[in-house]
Order: structure tokens, then sequence, then C-alpha cells
């Protein structure tokens, strides 16, 4: 199997993910913060551990203010309804994954006015728009730094050094590039940043985290036992134990954790060249083909390894289903839990077949993908 589909889960994971999660399934898998035993106190360990290096990644202070989540979509969720209040209003864009653009409208019945930005056809959004949206009560801007759909990288830096001019909280979707582009919170005036570790972490599913860069109240989602202040039925108001009830997934945690250290040792920027190098050879290929047409940016340096295609009179969901069955490729069709991003591009009727590149694929990947989508499309 040739695996690219690595925008919804990268696969596979370094060695030592996997063999951190089996040790702390098999050598230590107590309930970490619940006990004073050997096994709990190690557990807890590997939990403050991870949050350090998550913290060291993202240039975060203090550690404590990395929130473990269950994935990117539970810490967006987490910082929107946290933030906001009846009467307050939040900026958002076109591009963006239903994990934001959903808990943005279920606010809607509660009171919480919201703008959402249109971005130009490749998924590009100006800073100038989002700013023009700004209005008296707004409080919250969140914006995708990578787009799910068309791989376009957004101006994070920009969006946040205007959120800080105009005192404005900023929030940043980083599920398409944590672990793949750079992510400095204090040098890009990020207050939030929800991540999933299942993907550019290299991290297993169930695995996610929110960082706070910010002083502003975040209300908790749920409360229950946090293993501090047990003799109190009142939530503790610190961090990370306001914002994290119950058991955390110290198996996932544990194998987040080697993730985060093989990006450290590996660093994004050669991570994010290896991606660059072959996203490159794929689009140069595939745009000989008039049959095929690429959406997103036209400039290379504008996008991460994510490209939607189609094939001229050929469902992508067809598509999908010939690259698996026929040729041993994955890849993911339809519409991407996107549909205003499919909207601003064209594609929303017929949805578009979806690549996404990862930090363990080749170049022999790209040109078998090369080679089959040509077939399919009748170019031998």
């Amino acid at each position: 199997m040739i695996y690219l589909d690595n925008a919804a889960t990268t696969y596979p994971k370094p060695k030592a993910v996997y063999q951190n999660v089996m040790r702390a399934m098999t050598e230590y898998g107590a309930n970490p913060g619940r006990g004073s035993h050997a096994m709990a106190i190690e557990g807890a360990r590997v939990i403050y551990e991870t949050r350090e290096l998550l913290a060291e990644l993202f240039n975060l202070d203090d550690p404590m203010k990395v929130i473990f989540t269950f994935n990117a979509t539970d810490g967006l969720n987490q910082a929107i309804k946290g933030v906001l209040n009846p009467g307050d209003h939040v900026i958002t864009t076109t591009m963006e994954h239903n994990s934001v653009l959903r808990p943005i409208k279920e606010l809607e019945k509660y009171g919480v006015e919201n703008t959402i930005v249109q971005c130009a056809s490749d998924g590009r959004v100006s800073v100038e728009d989002i700013e023009a949206a700004v209005r008296n009560n707004t409080k919250l801007v969140v914006t995708t730094h990578v787009s799910n759909l068309t791989g376009t990288i957004m101006p994070i830096e920009k969006i946040g050094q205007m959120c800080k001019r105009r005192n404005v909280l900023y929030l940043v979707d980083g599920s398409q590039s944590a672990g793949v582009l750079e992510i400095d919170m204090k040098k890009q005036n990020i207050d939030l940043l929800a991540v999933p570790g299942h993907k550019g972490l290299l991290g297993p599913q169930g695995t996610g985290a929110l960082m706070i860069n910010c002083d502003t109240e975040i209300k908790q989602l749920r409360e229950g036992g946090t293993g501090s202040e047990s003799s109190s039925v009142i939530q503790p108001d610190f961090y990370p134990d306001k914002l994290e009830s119950g058991t955390h997934n110290l198996p996932g945690i544990a194998g987040l954790n080697a993730g985060i250290k093989y990006i450290l040792n590996k660093g994004t920027k050669s991570i994010y060249s290896h991606e660059k190098k072959l996203l490159e050879i794929f689009i140069d290929e595939i745009e000989k083909n008039a049959k095929i047409k690429i959406y997103g940016p036209e400039d290379i340096d504008d996008r991460c390894g994510v490209v939607p295609l189609n094939v001229e009179g050929i469902d992508s969901s067809e598509v999908a289903f010939m690259l698996d069955t026929q040729y041993g490729i994955a890849v993911r069709p339809g519409l991407h839990c996107a549909p205003l991003a499919h909207k601003t591009i064209g594609t929303e009727k017929i949805g578009a077949v979806r690549f996404g590149i990862g930090p363990f694929n080749k170049k022999s990947d790209i040109m078998a993908a090369i080679k089959a989508l040509n077939e399919i499309s009748g170019i031998k």
C-alpha cells in the first residue's frame, strides 16, 4: 500500500511511537496522578515530560498551560466555547474545517455573533479583510494555519500581529501544520493553538493538545476528577486541571511523546523541505495532464503537502476507489469536512480527491501516483 492520506492521519509512525505505547500498556499502565505508587508516578512523569516537549516545540513558556485533548476538534471546541460569551463576536474564514465552523454556528443559538471572511479561489485570505471585520465586541479570530483542503498556508504571523494591535485573541488550528511548519506562539502572537497528536506530530489517534498563551479566562466544558483538590466538589480553577477532567490517555500520550522527540530531533525545516520536494514533483507532473485539475495556490511556497484534484469526467469517489483497488494507493475523496472551503474553490458539488504527502513518503510513491492518475485519466 502506498499511503497518501497523511492529511487525515500520518502513517506510518516512527518505531519509537509504537514502542512507547506498548511500554505504557505493559509496564506502567496505571492511572497517572491518582496514586503514589511507582507505576502512577511514572505515568505522571511521562505526561509532564510531554507537556514540556509540546511547550518547547511551540515556544510556550508554561508547560502547565498545555492542555491534553482527544484531538484538534476537542481542543478547538474547548477554546472557542471556553472563550466566547453571549454578546461577543468571533471572526473566521471560509477555508475552515467544520471543527471550527460548527462550534461557532452552535454558539449563534446563545447570542455569539460571527463573521466568516471570504477567501480567494486558491484558498488564500487577506489580513486586511479580517481586520475590516473587527468590531467593538470582537473577542476572537480563528483561522487554520494550513487548509486541510488546498494546503494553502495562511499568514498567521501577520494575522497575529493585527490581533495583538486590535486587542483581539487569536486561535490557530494547527491540524495540518503542527510538526511540519514552524509554529512559534510568541513570535507569531498566537494566544491559543489547537493541534492533533495523530497527524504531523506523529502520535497515536485519540491525542491532541490546546496550548494557552494568554491570561484570558477559559471556561471548562466538563467537570470531574482531576486527582487534585479531591476534598472539594468544585472544579479546580488552575491549569491544566481546570480543563482536564478524567483519566488521561496515557498510552496515547506516551506515543505522542516519542513522536514529538522525533520532530525535535529531525527539525520541522527538514521535514517540510522533504515534503515540499515531493509536492513540487507531484504538481509539476500532474499539471502536464490537461484532463486533471489541481486546486490551490500556484506558488509552491504558498502551500503545504496537501493537494486536491479532479479527473475530468470521473467522480472523485470513483477515482479514489480505482487508486485503492487497482493501484494500492490510499487517498481521500469527497468534501473533507470543509463545505465552505469547497464552495470557495468551486468544488462544493463534485468534491475532490485529496493527496496528503507525509514525512515518510518517497519519490517512488509520488511517481506511482502520477502514473496511476495518468492511466485513470486515459493517458498512458
